[in-house]
């Protein structure tokens, strides 16, 4: 009888076992887990990015980039799931590690964990303060290497870029940090002039910038200059597109607009407000500032004896978008009850004026849709 073929496949299996009996198999590189956890983060599976970076960790050695990159990944994960003080101790033993941001961010190196630390710290104040400098030195060190490279790469330019608008926003923060919990400084008002300064120097076409300089100049009851400094925040993003990098975030426009109607600059405000709306129209607070700032205009108008058709305009336009603001305040069990309570005094005060609103004021097909929505999930 002729020797059978060996079955290539079965040696193969057999010795796939023999390596893992004899604790040969070579283990996936923490690199390779990290940079696959990274992958599930982004796609959103937060828990599978968890699993990838823990061992990770498990397999990297002490104090070693391998270290340093899990335990920055985790506490981002951390931090994206909600469990802050798991994320602020991972942010810790990366700081042990890369303790003045130096290494390449790459590895977990860089600002980024001092910045928040600085967010997530149980002290505030002071401690956040510290963790903002440790993250702004690091990112100027950044900064002043891009700039004394000889050539730069359009890439490279664009960083540089990124980095001047980081280190602006960073400035801004240790400013809030001043006007909040350390106004009680005896130097808080200097630190704030000397942080807003810089950074409307570092990033001049960074508008929240010139936000947060308004902020400064309101609490300093220099309204007129605060005033000038929120322009030019407006100036620079007001006639760009929504999807404009340039263009700040819905939560820094809404604070914009209240700074507008703090310097009572409302017809300002409004458009602002007008803008937000058209991007989310289910947001309680951008519907009441809506209401209160077409207030204040009709009481102004009337004041100064305007037209009665124009400040009753302004009214039932107020009461327009009040009335949408108790209808979301309802609708999402919305907590904030200053809030609450003020639309209705308002709304209270111009039906002294105008009468209850005409039934069908101020809807739209959208708003019938919400109100359908909600009729139905009562049926159920």
């Amino acid at each position: 009888m002729a020797p059978r073929r060996p079955d290539k496949k079965s040696n193969s299996k057999k010795r796939a076992k023999a390596r893992v009996a004899d604790g040969s198999s070579k283990p996936i590189s923490p690199q390779v887990l990290v940079k696959a956890a990274e992958f599930q983060l982004q796609e959103g599976n937060v828990e599978d990015a968890a699993t990838l970076a823990k061992k990770a960790l498990e397999q990297a050695v002490e104090n070693s980039d391998d270290e340093l990159s899990a335990s920055n990944l985790l506490g981002q994960i951390n931090l994206e799931s909600g469990d802050f003080e798991a994320a602020r101790e991972y942010f810790l033993r990366a700081v042990s590690i890369d303790e003045d941001g130096a290494k390449d961010e790459a590895v977990g190196g860089g600002p980024e964990k001092f910045l928040c630390l600085a967010q997530l710290s149980d002290e505030g104040g002071k401690d956040s303060v510290n963790w903002f400098e440790k993250g702004t030195a690091a990112l100027r060190k950044q900064i002043q290497t891009l700039e004394e490279a000889r050539r730069r790469s359009d890439e490279q330019d664009i960083l540089l870029e990124e980095l001047k608008k980081k280190l602006a926003m960073t400035l801004c923060s240790v400013a809030e940090v001043y006007m909040t919990d350390l106004s009680w400084e005896e130097d808080a008002e200097q630190r704030c002039e000397t942080l807003v300064t810089e950074a409307t120097m570092v990033a001049p076409d960074f508008a929240e910038t010139w936000q947060t300089l308004a902020n400064v100049r309101i609490s300093q009851s220099r309204i007129d200059d605060a005033k000038a400094a929120l322009t030019r925040s407006l100036e620079l993003w007001k006639d760009l597109p929504p999807e404009d990098p340039a263009v700040p975030d819905f939560p820094s426009r809404v604070a914009l607009a209240r700074l507008l109607m703090e310097v009572e600059m409302e017809q300002e405000a409004i458009e602002v407000l007008e803008r937000l709306v058209g991007e989310d129209d289910q947001s309680v607070e951008v519907w009441y500032l809506g209401g209160w700032g077409l207030y204040v205009m009709g009481e102004k108008q009337k004041a100064s004896k305007a037209s009665e058709e124009d400040w009753k305009a302004s009214w039932i336009s107020s009461r327009v978008w009040l009335n949408q603001c108790q209808h979301l305040y309802k609708l999402q069990d919305y907590e904030d009850e200053p809030l609450g309570e003020h639309a209705k005094e308002l709304l209270s005060l111009i039906a002294k004026e105008l009468g209850e609103a005409p039934v069908g004021e101020g809807d739209d097909d959208e708003w019938e849709d919400d109100n359908d929505d909600s009729d139905e999930e009562m049926k159920d």
